[in-house]
């Protein structure tokens, strides 16, 4: 049965050409962990850095590896990070479909292509039973590979169970060349005649991939450096089909620490994770930009950047090929920068559902500003103002500082006399309770923080706090500040 070449003619003739085109093209498994953001990521930045066209493609071809849901936190993730894509299954494109499983019968079209080409066979062999390969393949002993391809027809039409598996050139050597490491060479007997098309008629991951990269015009292909073993078969594929082959970005690992890469197994947190660890997405998104790219020039020392000034800024010769260890404490060194620069009105947002974790009534906004300077990620703020909500138990001793010359002698008199003025005050505001705590020092001939360190420990009952006794005072209101110095006056 001859092949129909319109058909390719005609999928040749629907490819975009002539501008920069990168995709996204994940796997529906259920999360998204950092090297993944982190691919996505660089695979928007060269497209928006070049004017290009940014696709996302559902990678779908291992069905036993779906999860459930999985596909909604890829459009979630995508959606948080501003990772606006152009083309894609929900937005359509002049290449649709975009979600591998609705592609299948291309697939096979172009197996069968690359089989009269000469650079694919039928292979009955019964240890293909997956359709995967386990790695202990030797093709060198492959009795299908020498069928001629009338003989291998007949035993396709009577119906025999068979893989599509790609023939490898038995000498010789094959060169690609990657936009990070440079010129590699490899000699062609030590590849694999990998699967294709698997016997369920589901392409494999390496093919489908070649396919929908070419029929998608797609222009730079970037992936995780684990994938630099593939790279030669997939440059024999483009050539099989005589097709150009795009620029390979191969990104070097995220690693926990020197030895290990990062994995959900081990417990390394997802993008979700993060988030619900109380970390910025701008926060996420800034770090994990820096996790194998560095900016040059007039720029390279600059640690803080938007999205728009990174696409400005991003460029591939600014990747490095050793692997970046993903440090906690420096996400959590970017995230307090973050949170720092918010507006006072977005961080009050941001905060406000983990302040109401622990304070039921009190004002939010007041409490979002004293937190604002002293947070470093979200999920420490319910512990931070606890307090304000219920007075915890503490020891007398916390009276005692040193640096504010104060004891609990001192401490009795400095909060006799503080219930005795604060009583006094009409309007509850922080300039008068300010005022006459600072008059009551300078009428007791005492620094001032002799007088806010029992009033502090006292109306807070904790030596660390968000804010001095001043704001503390005035959020925690008159009558409930009075009764919290006259407990500590008890414990005196």
């Amino acid at each position: 049965m001859a092949l129909d070449m319109k058909y390719f003619e005609e999928m040749e003739a629907k490819i975009p050409r002539g501008k920069v085109r990168t995709r996204f093209a994940p796997s529906p498994t259920g999360y998204m962990h950092v090297g993944n953001l982190r691919t996505a990521l660089y695979t928007w930045l060269i497209a928006r850095n070049a004017g290009g066209t940014f696709i996302l493609r559902i990678e779908d071809t291992d069905q036993g590896r779906l999860v459930e849901g999985a596909t909604d936190v890829i459009y979630k993730t995508l959606a948080e990070c501003h990772l606006d894509h152009d083309e894609g299954p929900d937005v359509g494109g002049p290449v649709a479909p975009y979600v591998q499983s609705e592609r299948r019968d291309t697939y096979g079209k172009y197996a069968r292509l690359l089989i009269e080409k000469g650079h694919a066979y039928y292979c009955f062999c019964e240890k293909v039973e997956s359709g995967e390969d386990t790695g202990d393949f030797d093709r060198a002993d492959d009795p299908c590979r020498t069928l001629s391809l009338e003989e291998a027809q007949a035993r396709v039409d009577a119906g025999e169970p068979y893989v599509i598996r790609q023939r490898i050139p038995k000498e010789g050597t094959t060169t690609f060349r990657d936009a990070i490491f440079g010129d590699i060479t490899v000699e062609n007997k030590t590849l694999d005649d990998q699967v294709l098309i698997k016997r369920d008629g589901m392409p494999t991951y390496n093919f489908a991939n070649v396919i929908d990269d070419h029929l998608m015009g797609i222009t730079h292909v970037v992936r995780g450096s684990e994938y630099l073993s593939s790279a030669p078969k997939y440059n024999l594929l483009y050539e099989g089909f005589g097709w150009e082959v795009p620029t390979y970005v191969h990104c070097s690992p995220v690693m926990r620490d020197a030895q290990n890469k990062m994995s959900k197994r081990h417990g390394d947190p997802s993008y979700e994770d993060l988030k619900d660890q109380g970390f910025l997405t701008e926060a996420i998104l800034n770090y994990v930009a820096l996790l194998g790219w560095s900016p040059r020039g007039d720029i390279a020392e600059q640690e803080v950047f938007s999205l728009e000034e990174l696409a400005r800024a991003f460029d591939l010769a600014g990747m490095s090929k050793s692997p970046a260890i993903f440090d906690i404490e420096k996400l959590t060194h970017f995230n307090a920068l973050y949170l720092r620069a918010m507006c006072p009105e977005d961080f009050t947002r941001a905060a406000e559902p983990y302040i109401r974790q622990t304070v039921k009534d009190l004002p939010v906004a007041e409490i979002a500003a004293l937190l604002q300077a002293r947070c470093e990620k979200l999920t420490d703020i319910p512990e931070k103002v606890a307090f304000f909500q219920e007075l915890p138990e503490y020891s007398a001793d916390l009276f005692t500082n040193k640096k504010s010359k104060t004891n609990p002698e001192v401490a009795k008199e400095m909060l006799s006399a503080a219930v005795v003025v604060l009583d006094a005050v009409h309007t509850w505001n922080e300039g008068n309770i300010h005022d006459v705590l600072t008059g009551l020092a300078e009428g007791l001939q005492v620094k001032n923080a002799t007088v806010m360190w029992p009033v502090r420990i006292a109306a807070a009952g904790q030596a660390v706090t968000p804010g001095g006794a001043v704001e503390i005072c005035h959020i925690l209101g008159k009558d409930e500040t009075l009764r919290r110095l006259k407990l500590g006056l008890d414990k005196l």
